[in-house]
């Protein structure tokens, strides 16, 4: 059983095919922040390395440090938020990660601004997991697929013009802070979802004590899967990776058989017998295992292999965001008539982009944006939907756990495809042979995305709409 507290938000939702007012302008912010904020630090790694003199561990630290407090922390972020109320653990994640990025951008040394990044990553566990369960529990059912599609669409835009948006903000140098501009643009942008707080409805799950060591252990075994993934690869693999990844492995038992014990449990492990959930997590895992790896190769490729600029880099990829712009926008209509059923078929879309690239490889920049656009409007087809179809059949009460457990399979698997598609792109003789093979082996990620999601489109609803469309799925 799970309370509700009225807040003016709460009221506002006269109409039910569409969100409280206020509600989504507020979480796409931030959705927004939190993305960019993963994707534009790529374009400023040389210019911090030469103004904060930093050598190649502490700027690998800087991309690492955030991805694995983020990760390590959400599944425990959407704990929080379901005992505390998940409006109040946003604004506090919110509040956190606006102060985290002033401290990135006034970091007078290398090791100060890793600190500010981790900081950046624990502050971002304790918001993302509320944006999804305030998106199930506020949102109406009738209106919650466009809801996702455009919570989709906008970590898209996040993601894909990151680069862009950063490459811009340091060429323009505004007021000589050259990349500090890429984290204080945090600033305003934090300061104005803030002011809009209010307009979040609050809801809380049933009071419960917090599972502490659960929490320890949860984290403690997230930090030994996480931190040989990112670092692993750049160091050539060193026996501490592999002993790492065992312990993980272990601990994660040891969390498992704690969950079983405990009359409060962090995660309750009864959401992993709803066969949705646990496929879909797993399909969750293999789409963003894709995701992460491709921008990486894609940018290796274009600054290392053919010469471009951060900037020049950065525009290849509004191909990409021309081709999801288009889909993500629509997702949801198409999520209406075809059920899961467009997830599996925006990753054959995928496939097809993915294959054209790698066609075109080796040859001028102009070949690869047919590939790029049609990846991007596969993309765009997956997201939302693929996510909505994950959460779709949760109850009320686990919202914010699930949530918690979606957004860490997102960075998980982030983690897990930048070291696999890495291994595959550096065994090559060149940047054209090894974007060639990490693209080749991301058609087979697409694939089995594509054969993952049949399952759920066998048990998909009536009309193929998704199980979100019903009524009576938000806390009261």
């Amino acid at each position: 059983m799970t309370t509700a507290l009225a807040t003016p938000a709460t009221t506002a939702a006269a109409r039910p095919d569409r969100a409280p007012r206020g509600v989504l302008p507020v979480l796409l912010t931030a959705s927004f922040m939190t993305a960019l904020d993963f994707f534009i630090v790529n374009v400023a790694l040389a210019d911090l390395q030469r103004d904060l003199r930093a050598g190649p561990a502490a700027l690998q630290w800087v991309v690492a440090g955030f991805g694995l407090a983020l990760a390590a922390g959400l599944i425990t972020g959407g704990r929080l938020g379901d005992r505390y109320g998940r409006r109040r653990v946003f604004g506090a994640g919110l509040a956190l990660f606006t102060a985290a990025s002033v401290l990135c951008g006034l970091a007078p040394s290398a090791g100060f601004l890793v600190g500010a990044r981790v900081l950046q990553g624990a502050a971002a566990a304790l918001l993302m997991p509320q944006i999804l369960a305030i998106l199930r529990t506020a949102v109406p059912p009738a209106a919650q697929a466009k809801a996702f599609a455009q919570y989709g669409l906008t970590l898209g835009l996040g993601a894909v013009f990151g680069q862009v948006i950063g490459g811009l903000l340091i060429k323009a140098d505004l007021f000589g802070l050259d990349w500090r501009m890429c984290f204080l643009i945090n600033l305003p942008i934090g300061v104005a979802a803030l002011v809009r707080l209010g307009a979040l409805p609050e809801s809380r799950q049933a009071a419960s004590k917090l599972d502490v060591p659960g929490v320890v252990l949860v984290t403690a075994a997230l930090v030994a899967l996480v931190l040989p993934l990112i670092q692993g690869q750049e160091l050539g693999w060193p026996s501490w990776t592999w002993l790492s990844l065992a312990g993980s492995a272990a601990l994660f038992a040891a969390f498992t058989v704690h969950q079983k014990r405990r009359r409060h449990p962090l995660v309750d492990l009864d959401l992993f017998r709803q066969r949705d959930f646990s496929i879909g997590l797993v399909a969750v895992q293999v789409f963003w295992m894709g995701q992460a790896s491709f921008f990486l190769i894609l940018a290796l490729y274009l600054q290392f292999g053919r010469g471009l600029s951060a900037l020049e880099s950065g525009a290849v990829f509004m191909a990409i965001g021309a081709g999801y712009l288009l889909t993500s926008i629509i997702a949801h209509r198409l999520a209406a008539r075809l059920g899961p059923q467009v997830v599996a078929i925006g990753a054959l879309v995928m496939v097809a982009g993915l294959a054209a690239m790698a066609v075109a490889a080796g040859h001028g920049i102009g070949w690869l944006l047919p590939g790029l656009a049609v990846d991007g409007v596969g993309m765009g087809m997956a997201l939302a939907p693929l996510t909505t179809a994950v959460l779709a059949k949760v109850a009320p009460q686990h919202t914010g756990a699930a949530a918690g457990i979606l957004s860490t399979v997102n960075q998980t698997g982030n983690a897990l495809g930048v070291a696999l598609i890495g291994i595959v792109f550096y065994r090559a003789a060149d940047y054209t042979g090894g974007f060639q093979a990490g693209l080749i082996a991301l058609v087979v990620l697409e694939i089995a995305l594509a054969l993952l999601i049949q399952p759920l489109t066998r048990r998909a609803s009536p009309g193929g709409r998704f199980a979100a469309a019903r009524p009576g799925v938000h806390d009261h």
